[in-house]
């Protein structure tokens, strides 16, 4: 089944696939509206026409890209990111949740499987280290930069 992709209006992806799966036409089968791509909306459909059909009566849609798409091309957007990744050894992190919320640590050890960072803060007395969650920290500062 191809995969047209559709130009929506900036931050009102998510609206706009929504409002195509409420039209309830079977030849419509899924819309995606992933955050890493701005803009468009991917849509499996049976052809490009069916898409037209209801872009006017959809707020903030514009129109349908020429071309379609396969899944191979669009698979990237369905498995998601782990948090951890983009994070290394000994970098700097400021913890943006927890107990701990504000503070800047170092890491010590990743654990992807788990996706958790071990980290110890900058300024305990007595350095202890803290297991987080990955999505609970922002890299501030980057040894590999």
């Amino acid at each position: 089944m191809p995969i047209y992709a559709v130009k929506t209006t900036a931050s009102q992806e998510k609206t706009v696939a929504d409002m195509i799966m409420e039209r309830e036409d079977d030849r419509i089968h899924a819309a995606l509206a992933p955050d890493s791509l701005t803009s468009y909306v991917m849509v499996e459909a049976e052809t490009p026409g069916i898409i037209e059909r209801y872009l006017d009566e959809i707020p903030h849609a514009r129109s349908v890209v020429p071309g379609e798409s396969d899944i191979a091309e669009v698979e990237h957007f369905l498995s998601p990111k782990p948090d951890v990744e983009g994070i290394a050894e000994g970098d700097i992190v400021e913890l943006i949740a927890g107990p701990f919320k504000g503070e800047k640590a170092q890491v010590q050890r990743i654990d992807e499987g788990k996706d958790q960072v071990t980290v110890e803060l900058y300024e305990a007395t007595v350095p202890i280290p803290v297991t987080v969650r990955g999505d609970q920290i922002r890299v501030l500062d980057s040894e590999e930069r």
